[in-house]
């Protein structure tokens, strides 16, 4: 009986790809000889949905009907406005992955519904559930995420029989990672991972904007990127300038009818050299570059003690990237992938491991978090009830399993609330909350009874967090699928409905129901009152004790509303902490 296919995506800011393993090879699949899919959806001016690069053609003239970089925006609890409609980012991802899924199948000449997908290994647990939902909505089963600079490196595996450590620098459309990886006998081992998910190619493109719509603005008066349409041309010239930058040492910005003053059209028409825009991006590329020092300190190596550079992402073209790191560690990068399929490749390399093809490589991934418990201890020589205990930390080889023991705080204590955080700050309010629930009826017992506190992370980044009473073995535990804010049963099968309507009947594009009004309202009060708290959270350590006191029991009044799903108790909170900070901000 034939294997079912499982096939490898990478879905990326910019542009995304499919790729298969045949005849014991990954390759990318094209479409009309294309092997990229740009990250872009749209719907059409009579409601039709628009993937890849028909999209990305419309964005020019109808941006307001037009999403892109949409990856930046995983994990969060927004709205994404398409026209008259509002998606959640997983719609829009699911838009783009069933495009890559029925490529495959054109391919393949057969039903696909399994697949391994890229993250950036910086990705947090909700940015990763919610690419799993994505990938649920577009009717995939995600065997596996994997990191993108993992993924990477497995395309360079190819049955190495020597040792070697390999830095791989992925720096993509919308994001950075690095990651130190050693290779031995076929095992594939990450040693260190670092990076920044809000930092990539779209932001080179931002500062060359702004340096060409400040110099258009001084000679004509107008500020281009306050004009939808005018902004998006824009976009599209400077991309299409700094892909010649790569190559050559001036490039011309230029674009007829771009916008039109009192009647009069005004042309765009301006020269940039590729020293300018490299004095541009420089302090990116800084960022990157320390990033690469702290994987390298995390790993335990100097730089050079790497074999070998890897670059992936397409933004790694730039050429400073290729001379800054070879200046700081004496290598010259590797391109004999090209860097924009390499993820993808690796993905199904990947994937062909989980189907039971024979290829050679074992990847043993690692968590790039720290995961723990907040518990009372000691912080600025005094008492703290929000210090940030690790259970495992960043840089563990994945799957991984830790507990630790804890103690109850004063006699007879009946119940212990338990949350869990994601972060590196030994103040667990200044990390992110990803977690919490209570474990009641504990034993008649003195003060130091023992809790103990295990913390699973699986393969996928998935936690499954158990509290447990040593003496009487009473126990809880929660599964933590999505860490920041939940996409609910009901919410995935509202969003399948709609996509349903959007992939086929187009009849009923344009209709929206008022249940779907009705979860819109209330992500939008949720999403509101989640900024307020981590807007307060930042102002914590500026106020008095006492004040501190009084606004973290509301912010965990609030967390507690918010996660039993009491909209109207957490609303009402919320109001409380506003007259608070009222108070303060008028002592």
């Amino acid at each position: 009986m034939e294997q079912e296919p499982i096939i490898g995506i990478d879905l990326g800011t910019t542009n995304s790809e499919v790729a298969i393993l045949e005849g014991g090879r990954a390759h990318v699949i094209l479409e009309d000889g294309q092997a990229l899919l740009p990250s872009v959806v749209g719907l059409s001016d009579d409601g039709q949905l628009l993937v890849g690069e028909a999209a990305r053609n419309q964005w020019l003239l109808a941006p307001q009907r037009t999403l892109r970089s949409v990856k930046r925006r995983m994990g969060e609890d927004v709205k994404l406005t398409m026209g008259d409609q509002e998606f959640s980012p997983q719609e829009a991802s699911a838009m783009i992955l069933r495009e890559l899924k029925l490529r495959a199948q054109k391919h393949l000449g057969r039903e696909v519904s399994k697949a391994v997908i890229t993250v950036p290994a910086y990705f947090n647990d909700a940015q990763r559930q919610a690419t799993r939902e994505a990938g649920e909505l577009a009717g995939l089963e995600v065997v596996r995420i994997i990191n993108e600079p993992t993924a990477a490196s497995l395309t360079y595996e190819a049955n190495q029989s020597e040792s070697q450590k390999i830095l791989v620098y992925d720096l993509g459309g919308g994001t950075f990672d690095v990651s130190i990886v050693q290779i031995e006998k076929n095992v594939v081992e990450v040693l260190a991972s670092h990076g920044d998910t809000h930092l990539g190619g779209d932001d080179f493109d931002k500062l060359l904007i702004d340096h060409v719509a400040d110099g258009f603005k001084n000679e004509h008066g107008v500020d281009l990127r306050e004009d939808l349409r005018a902004n998006a041309c824009l976009w599209r010239a400077v991309e299409r300038a700094k892909i010649r930058l790569s190559a050559e040492p001036y490039a011309r910005i230029e674009e007829e009818f771009i916008i039109q003053k009192k009647g009069k059209p005004l042309h765009l028409s301006i020269e940039v050299s590729r020293d300018e825009y490299e004095g541009m991006i420089r302090p990116l590329i800084e960022r990157t570059m320390k990033a690469v020092q702290t994987s390298l300190e995390n790993a335990g190596l100097q730089a050079e003690q790497i074999d070998r550079i890897v670059l992936a992402g397409g933004a790694t073209r730039t050429p400073l990237v290729g001379s800054e790191l070879q200046e700081r560690t004496g290598r010259e990068p590797h391109l004999e992938v090209d860097p924009d399929l390499c993820v993808a490749m690796g993905a199904a390399i990947q994937a062909g491991v989980i189907a039971g093809a024979d290829v050679g490589a074992v990847l043993v991934d690692i968590t790039p978090y720290t995961f723990g418990v907040s518990c009372l201890g000691m912080q600025n020589g005094m008492p703290y009830p929000h210090c940030f205990s690790p259970i495992i930390h960043k840089n563990t080889p994945l799957p991984a399993s830790r507990t630790q023991a804890y103690y109850t705080t004063y006699d007879n204590q009946e119940r212990v609330d338990i949350h869990i955080y994601q972060g590196d700050d030994p103040d667990a309010l200044k990390n992110t909350l990803i977690g919490r629930f209570t474990i009641e009826g504990l034993s008649d017992a003195p003060e130091n009874n023992p809790i103990t506190c295990g913390i699973d992370l699986d393969l996928d980044g998935i936690l499954k967090v158990t509290a447990r009473e040593k003496v009487s073995g009473l126990e809880k535990h929660i599964v933590i699928d999505n860490a920041i804010s939940r996409f609910e049963e009901e919410g995935m099968s509202v969003a399948a409905e709609r996509l349903k309507h959007l992939f086929g009947d187009t009849e009923e594009k344009g209709e929206t129901t008022s249940q779907d009004e009705a979860v819109s309202e209330e992500e939008n009060e949720t999403t509101q009152i989640r900024t307020l708290l981590e807007r307060v959270r930042g102002q914590l350590p500026g106020f008095a004790q006492e004040n501190q006191d009084d606004v973290i029991a509301l912010i965990e009044d609030i967390d507690d509303a918010l996660h039993k799903g009491d909209l109207g108790q957490a609303q009402t909170k919320a109001q409380e902490l506003e007259d608070i900070l009222f108070y303060l901000d008028e002592a």
